[in-house]
């Protein structure tokens, strides 16, 4: 019984990470309304991130978060403004393909430049533990647990409690209406790719010390990133947590 009992919250603290990775994806399908199959790379871009800069640099995970953060919102930004912008008004068989070919040319680029070998990223506290009774709970799983708990919260708040949080929901509730009221949509929607890739990028840096970094590793958890929001509802957040 203590077994399962141990499974079951080492399973609770990893879906803290997986509820930051299904956001992502709910937030740009929600808002956009396109089925992003690169998500993932996003998360790729985190954790190879994170492993450069604590392999040549040995910037601390913890510091690597806000950068990851900046660098994954830039790149969704741009992929946004270059790739899906133009395809936003084509059939959506042409937007999956477009982002599931973008999916494919980032994995082999990643392949090319570092290898199909894994990195780990391993500071001083990585394999920390905490006695909780007779549970045992790891330091870095129960601070990204934490840490993503935080981040959605903070998600939460600005979408209902500020005028820009109300602008996106707005959008995806009507993409029409919302221009009467001098709601620019092609901005919101920029936003809302960019805090997608963004919230990726963030739990690439988690994975990278909980699991590892390689150009494989996004198959998984994008996978069951789809599985989540299509059971929560396709681009429902409250569902999706």
């Amino acid at each position: 019984m203590e077994l399962f009992a141990q499974t079951l919250l080492n399973g609770v603290l990893m879906a803290g990470v997986y509820a930051l990775v299904a956001t992502g994806l709910a937030l740009s399908l929600g808002v956009v309304g396109i089925v992003n199959f690169a998500h993932g790379e996003f998360l790729m871009l985190g954790a190879y991130l994170s492993y450069l800069l604590f392999a040549f640099r040995g910037v601390d995970p913890l510091l690597s978060l806000g950068l990851a953060f900046l660098a994954a919102f830039l790149v969704g930004a741009l992929t946004y403004h270059g790739l899906i912008r133009p395809v936003l008004k084509a059939p959506e068989l042409n937007q999956m393909l477009l982002t599931f070919g973008l999916s494919v040319f980032l994995q082999n680029l990643a392949l090319l430049l570092f290898g199909a070998d894994t990195r780990v990223v391993a500071p001083p506290y990585q394999a920390a533990t905490l006695a909780l009774g007779p549970f045992f709970l790891g330091a870095v799983p129960l601070g990204a647990f934490l840490l993503s708990l935080a981040l959605l919260l903070l998600l939460q708040a600005f979408l209902t409690r500020s005028r820009l949080g109300l602008a996106v929901r707005a959008v995806a509730q009507n993409r029409v209406a919302p221009g009467l009221l001098g709601i620019e949509a092609e901005a919101v929607y920029l936003l809302a790719f960019g805090l997608s890739a963004a919230l990726a990028g963030v739990a690439g840096v988690m994975l990278s010390v909980m699991l590892y970094a390689s150009p494989t590793m996004v198959f998984l958890f994008t996978l069951k990133s789809f599985a989540i929001v299509a059971l929560a509802g396709l681009g429902s957040l409250k569902g999706v947590f």
